[in-house]
Order: C-alpha cells, then sequence, then structure tokens
C-alpha cells in the first residue's frame, strides 16, 4: 500500500524504527522530515511511503522512483543519506494550527495492513515537533 507522506527513522540495536509523517498537501510533512534530519534521524522516504506488514510489524520504504530525495521547499527535490526501510513505530498526524493538538490526548491506534500503530498529532511547524517525535517514540520503547 503506498501512503502519501514521509518516514523518518531512529537506530535500535540493528534495526530502524521510524515514525510516518502524515497530513494534508503543504502542511510542512517535508520541513518538519528534514528538522528531523538535523536531529539524528535518518530519511527512509519523502512525499510517498510503500508500507507493508511482516511478522505481526508494519514496515516503510520509498517507491524506487523516489529512494534518496527529500523535497525542499525553496531548493527543490535534493538528495539525502538514507536507510532502506524501517518499521514504522507510530504515525505522526501533522495539523495545521497549533490548536489542533489535544493537551493530552487518549492514546489512538491506527490499522495499517493489519497491524495497529499508535498515532499522535502534531503541528509540523513547532520548532521542538522533531524533538517531541523523538519523545514519542521514546515512550514506545524505542531509544535512539
Amino acid at each position: 500500500m503506498i501512503r502519501h507522506g514521509g518516514l523518518i527513522a531512529l537506530r535500535q540495536g540493528g534495526f530502524w524504527r521510524g515514525a510516518l509523517i502524515e497530513g494534508a498537501s503543504g502542511v510542512g510533512k517535508s520541513d518538519l522530515a528534514l528538522r528531523a534530519l538535523d536531529q539524528g534521524f535518518r530519511l527512509v522516504a519523502d512525499d510517498r511511503v510503500v508500507t507493508f506488514a511482516a511478522g505481526g510489524r508494519l514496515y516503510g520504504r520509498a517507491p524506487e522512483t523516489l529512494a534518496g530525495l527529500i523535497e525542499v521547499r525553496g531548493l527543490g527535490v535534493v538528495a539525502a543519506a538514507t536507510v532502506s526501510f524501517a518499521e514504522v513505530a507510530l504515525v505522526v498526524r501533522c495539523v495545521e494550527a497549533p490548536e489542533g493538538v489535544e493537551r493530552l490526548p487518549e492514546p489512538r491506534f491506527e490499522r495499517i495492513s493489519g497491524v495497529d500503530v499508535p498515532v499522535f498529532d502534531l503541528w509540523p511547524r513547532e520548532p521542538a515537533a522533531p524533538a517531541k517525535i523523538r519523545r514519542m517514540m521514546q515512550s514506545l520503547g524505542v531509544q535512539s
């Protein structure tokens, strides 16, 4: 299944576990991914993510035509260091404004290819957004 969004990942032991970043066109998904890369995340995919389930876990990778590329608004599409695939540990739903994020949300999940994945809302333009993704992943046991 192809999902519109990006996938960034952190290394945990010998595995890459990531955050699938989704939201409306122009909301700031690629910008958020770019800032996360500057904070130690690695790019798996930008713009489109091929997801697949195996062994009860959800994984993602870039389509071949987009592998190793990220859009930098104002510059264009540029090469980026990537990892070939990662487990999708959580979904980050980008919202249009800070008010769209609940202060103390109840846990939410989305079933993707038969796997329940935690979902978090985030305003992608917030300076702390990449750090919040790292904390979300740490809360799920992903150590960086």
